[in-house]
């Protein structure tokens, strides 16, 4: 049996910001992708969130949790974890798509209100099987900020906040993209610390400026030198986890401390979700080992880094 995870600290610790980390499925290597890897067993993934006292989850791929919603609800409480929502793709651009988006994003938010949830994630992808985005024509562009909208009254009936998730191979990829959206739309924010890094933002500057629109906070870290050929379209996102794109926070090239800085400073109360994509080559690891590991050095290094930091910035 795990032990829950405790970290040592010298000095008090600002408590609410470390009750506010959370984490996702994609840390364990669950993903509906084929071929990305091995799949651990839901209720080992949950109970290693449950030891490492992490509070809550984001939903994960289709069949990780039941799709029934008493039933998914009963396997939180099982492990004292409560749901905050999860990653929806959507085609927003594509007028031949609009009553499937309608649909999907729906029938996504009734779910997530019969569950608990508070944050419905979308991305706005190129097409339902992820192809690589185009650039936009005016009608397109049109259209997704139509659609984005929609999408934005459909959560606000159900109880949610949609926030936007910049991502790689989406239409959303790049700060030109961000921009585009920002200055033609006042939807909430997923700051995704490595998919916009890699899209050329600074995240440091984006949380100073765009404070009050970010809505959720996922925490990757990133080896930028692994970035290029998955920029180029030479390698799928799924290649580039399986060569290591993705670290455990404090060991890649983004500035995660310094982000998260900014958020507080700036006022910002949401979840910190450790979302750090992986894929499990080879077997099931043994109990105690795999995903887990990461995820234990991304906790220090916000237990004993991230922590510090704000009490210090406190006690100023």
């Amino acid at each position: 049996m795990f032990r829950p995870y405790r970290a040592s600290y010298d000095q008090p610790m600002p408590t609410d910001f470390l009750q506010r980390i959370a984490s996702a499925p994609i840390s364990w290597g669950i993903c509906e992708v084929p071929g990305w890897g091995a799949a651990l067993p839901t209720k080992r993934v949950l109970s290693e969130m449950s030891n490492l006292g992490l509070p809550a989850t984001e939903l994960g791929a289709p069949g990780f949790l039941s799709d029934d919603s008493a039933e998914l609800k009963d396997q939180l409480a099982e492990f004292n974890l409560s749901m905050i929502g999860g990653f929806t793709p959507v085609v927003l651009h594509d007028k031949s798509q609009e009553r499937a988006t309608r649909e999907i994003s729906l029938k996504t938010a009734k779910k997530f209100q019969e569950i608990g949830a508070t944050h419905f994630v979308s991305s706005p992808v190129q097409s339902w099987d992820w192809a690589n985005p185009k650039e936009l024509n005016n009608d397109e562009v049109a259209q997704f900020f139509k659609m984005l909208s929609e999408v934005d009254q459909i959560c606000q009936d159900h109880g949610l906040v949609q926030v936007l998730h910049p991502h790689l191979q989406t239409v959303v990829e790049t700060k030109q993209d961000f921009d585009r959206v920002l200055d033609n739309s006042d939807v909430m924010w997923c700051l995704d610390t490595g998919h916009m890094t890699i899209g050329g933002e600074n995240t440091v500057e984006f949380a100073r400026k765009y404070a009050n629109r970010v809505g959720h906070v996922h925490l990757k870290d990133v080896n930028m030198g692994s970035v290029p050929p998955v920029l180029a379209r030479k390698q799928s996102i799924m290649e580039g986890v399986q060569k290591g794109l993705f670290t455990p926070l404090g060991k890649g090239d983004v500035p995660i401390l310094e982000t998260i800085l900014a958020l507080e400073e700036a006022g910002y109360q949401g979840w910190y979700v450790i979302e750090q994509d992986v894929a499990i080559s080879g077997e099931i690891p043994a109990l105690g080992e795999g995903p887990i590991t990461a995820i234990k050095e991304s906790l220090d290094y916000l237990h004993n880094i991230v922590a510090p930091a704000l009490s210090a910035l406190q006690s100023k």
